[in-house]
């Protein structure tokens, strides 16, 4: 069984873009919608990702906080495009650009469409403890803010947040 460890955060500002060494374009939707999971329905959500020319299908655990369980298998770009139309919700699109800074990968991901304005630096560690360097453009932690969650931007994207949900109350 695969864990994703996983630490969100606002940016403080764009001097990250300075250290980008590689940026990926994404589309990604749910096979299930966000009601379903709250209201304890489903324990998963369900994802296609298309990014580049690779296509995934991806199942995560419904844990609010660092730790999830996670799954993800490679599947046809012709079956990620079809599946994309299957998809509840609006989609997601977004550009992840890669950042390295210390002994880590972030990945910043820039919103798109419905979420355009948002943008959020993920970090993955290998256990909850793990320390990591902060780098100067990281602003505040959102990893417990369910809004952040792909799947939420999909059920309610950035466009409709209040400006204090937008800054990250």
């Amino acid at each position: 069984m695969a864990v994703e460890i996983e630490r969100k955060f606002l940016l403080r500002d764009d001097s990250w873009r300075n250290a980008v060494h590689r940026s990926v374009p994404m589309a990604q939707g749910y096979l299930n919608d966000a009601a379903a999971l709250a209201r304890g329905e489903q324990r998963a959500s369900v994802r296609v990702r298309l990014q580049d020319d690779v296509a995934f299908l991806n199942i995560k655990s419904r844990e609010v906080g660092l730790s999830r369980q996670e799954f993800e298998y490679p599947v046809p770009t012709e079956d990620a495009r079809a599946l994309l139309e299957l998809c509840v919700g609006g989609r997601i699109e977004k550009r992840r650009h890669l950042v390295r800074h210390g002994a880590h990968l972030w990945e910043i991901d820039e919103f798109e469409g419905d979420n355009a304005g948002l943008v959020v630096a993920e970090i993955e560690l290998g256990d909850e403890h793990e320390l990591f360097e902060r780098p100067d453009w990281l602003g505040n932690e959102v990893t417990q803010l369910q809004r952040y969650y792909n799947l939420a931007l999909a059920d309610r994207p950035y466009r409709d947040w209040s400006r204090d949900e937008r800054v990250g109350h």
